[in-house]
């Protein structure tokens, strides 16, 4: 047994994060606070990365320093997650278009889907402006793509 945090692991193309629901994550009703939600996506999308050796630290103290900030969030909840359920955070990243990555992810418990989520991260200087993934995040994320829908390219962007 190790004492070490899980970063999740793949199925797949997708990437599977288990987390647990405390008691600090739920509102007053005992349901998880939607806010909540945002927080487990994160960790996914985040841990995802870990694992392709793609981390945020690395890419953010490499030869071209980068980072990513949301442009856009779809969330869709479905049913209600509770104090002590034990949940799976998984994450596809579909395509990379440009400096975007798109994204999709779900909450579940025991394989029925809480809440869905389409997210649109921009990959950034960071001096805040918008550029191409480096070539280790392209690399690195590209053999989990969504098939046939893999690099696209983008007139205009960076």
């Amino acid at each position: 047994m190790t004492d070490q945090p899980t970063a999740g692991r793949f199925d797949g193309r997708e990437h599977l994060l288990p987390v647990r629901v405390y008691y600090e994550d739920t509102d007053f009703t005992g349901l998880v606070y939607h806010a909540n939600y945002v927080r487990y996506l994160e960790r996914g999308r985040s841990d995802f990365l870990r694992l392709t050796a793609s981390d945020h630290a690395a890419l953010m103290t490499g030869d071209e320093p980068m980072a990513f900030v949301i442009a856009d969030l779809k969330l869709k909840f479905l049913k209600p997650a509770r104090i002590d359920d034990a949940l799976t955070v998984r994450t596809s990243y579909d395509r990379i278009k440009g400096p975007r990555l798109l994204i999709s992810q779900t909450v579940e418990r025991d394989g029925e889907v809480l809440c869905r989520a389409a997210v649109t991260a921009v990959c950034i200087h960071l001096d805040g402006r918008p550029r191409r993934p480096v070539k280790a995040l392209v690399d690195s994320v590209t053999p989990w793509l969504a098939q046939g829908i893999g690099l696209a390219d983008d007139a205009g962007d960076d």
